[in-house]
């Protein structure tokens, strides 16, 4: 086989119609959408009007919020932490922190930092270094043997 000879199986692919070209087309002369008014003409757009009657999107109440500078956790599983190391991908026996978990590929970017939840099974004995952990994570990392470093919490919180 070449470049060359490359191509889609037949039907594979449908041609666009053409509109607006001569009556024989089949779509000539209104191409489609009928004689006169708003909706023939170009340039128009009428999705959410309802013809003056208050319009749905604005009959419904708004709810919630969300905030412009929440953070965005990069949220790592146990069972994906521990798999990693059995794969050969983390090392057990150093302290494993985001830069680590990236170069390992659970993740492409930190974000602004990883949070350690509890789902999956660890069986092998690590320090892990991030940035929050869930209550049932740090314990069944300690219940492994190992330990997890959560940065120190601001004055404001920890009161």
């Amino acid at each position: 086989m070449r470049l060359n000879q490359i191509a889609d199986n037949p039907g594979a692919r449908k041609a666009r119609m053409r509109v607006g070209r001569g009556i024989g087309s089949g779509k000539g002369k209104t191409a489609g959408r009928g004689v006169k008014g708003q909706k023939s003409r170009t340039g128009v757009s009428i999705k959410g009007f309802e013809g003056g009657q208050m319009p749905l999107y604005r009959r419904m109440p708004k709810r919630g919020f969300t905030p412009p500078n929440a953070k965005h956790w990069q949220v790592v599983n146990l069972g994906s932490l521990q798999a990693a190391i059995d794969a050969g991908k983390l090392d057990a026996g150093k302290p494993i922190d985001a830069a680590a978990m990236a170069a390992a590929g659970l993740f492409k970017s930190a974000w602004d930092g990883v949070r350690l939840l509890g789902k999956g099974e660890l069986k092998t004995k690590i320090e892990v270094k991030v940035a929050g952990a869930s209550a049932s994570a740090i314990a069944a990392v300690e219940k492994a043997g190992g330990k997890v470093d959560l940065p120190p919490k601001p004055a404001a919180e920890a009161a």
